[in-house]
């Protein structure tokens, strides 16, 4: 649930809402009790994986792409 604070109390208050917003919270800013903003948590960047992670792990064999052998039926 977000809770609701004035511009004057954002500004005069703005560490002790940026711990909240660490938290979890959702704190939005009004003016005259109109919203104007939303105060949330910047979720964290993933690391790039790194070129080449997989390579080796999969092997594509040189006939690939021959064609199937034929269907046999077991009787099932």
């Amino acid at each position: 649930m977000a809770s609701t604070v004035n511009i004057h109390e954002a500004k005069t208050h703005l560490s002790q809402l940026l711990v909240r917003v660490e938290r979890g919270e959702q704190i939005v800013i009004a003016r005259s009790g109109k919203p104007i903003a939303v105060l949330t948590a910047v979720t964290p960047e993933r690391a790039p994986r790194p070129r080449g992670l997989g390579r080796d792990s999969v092997v594509i064999h040189a006939n690939f792409d021959d064609p199937l052998p034929e269907f046999e039926d077991f009787g099932g």
